[in-house]
């Protein structure tokens, strides 16, 4: 037993999965994780950046890859780089198939948003095929129609069903190698749709407030936010968003 037991802080039990060869969940340590801000399909900009975000610290590397060319650009960053890379493929399928095949360790997506059943399926198994986990980002921003109508506005219960929507879609096509984020730019929406996500289930969580702000708003609001969150166990992985350079993400982090 610890002698100053006010010190300790229990982590939330959760399933652990892979991205690329960083442990995320379960017993592993909690991950630091970063976005690109340069032009993906500028290979040269996008290595250089990634590589100072590893200097850095970070575990982990976000990338935006909206259309063909940023894929294609992908196979040639993976290369060069040694971080795990997570692509964010937007809204379109074809971006996740291609992203996966690419040499991407993780994708950023949402199974609901992504059209079909059918898209879904190639998806998951382009990602199961090249040992490719998922994130589930949901966002207060961008619930779904029917959501907002149903609670009225963003609020903790409508982020919760709406990653629970998400992750049952992916469970039903037998694949569970995926962590979830609820994120808002509210700290208070954020913090207690976290606490309600991490009640009901055990998937990996990434925890993060959006938007953030610039190097003082943003590093006050995500450590009031996220610190509550880790005090109190939540978090498996974390990404401090800042309009600055993409390095004090690392440093805040």
């Amino acid at each position: 037993m610890s002698i100053r037991p006010y010190r300790d802080i229990i982590r939330r039990k959760s399933r652990q999965i892979m991205v690329g060869d960083i442990a995320v969940g379960g017993d592993a340590p909690i991950s630091v994780q970063s976005m690109t801000n340069t032009l993906t399909t500028d290979v040269a900009a996008t290595v250089m950046q990634i590589q100072e975000l590893e200097d850095a610290g970070a575990d982990i590397v976000r990338v935006s890859c909206p259309d063909e060319g940023s894929t294609a650009a992908l196979k040639e960053i993976v290369k060069n780089v040694t971080v795990p890379i997570i692509a964010d493929i937007h809204f379109h399928y074809k971006r996740g198939v291609e992203a996966a095949e690419a040499g991407a360790a993780c994708l950023r997506i949402n199974p609901g948003n992504i059209g079909s059943a059918d898209r879904v399926k190639e998806v998951v198994a382009a990602a199961k095929d090249h040992g490719c986990s998922m994130r589930i980002g949901v966002n207060a921003g961008s619930l779904e129609k029917q959501l907002l109508e149903k609670y009225g506005e963003p609020c903790p219960d409508a982020m919760v069903e709406s990653a629970l929507q998400h992750a049952r879609i992916l469970e039903d096509n037998n694949f569970q190698e995926f962590k979830i984020s609820v994120k808002a730019s509210d700290v208070f929406l954020a913090v207690a749709a976290y606490q309600g996500l991490a009640d009901v289930c055990d998937y990996p969580l990434h925890v993060g407030i959006t938007e953030a702000g610039g190097l003082r708003a943003g590093t006050v609001k995500s450590s009031i936010g996220m610190g509550m969150l880790l005090w109190s166990g939540i978090g498996d992985s974390i990404r401090v968003s800042l309009s600055a350079d993409p390095v004090e993400e690392i440093k805040v982090g």
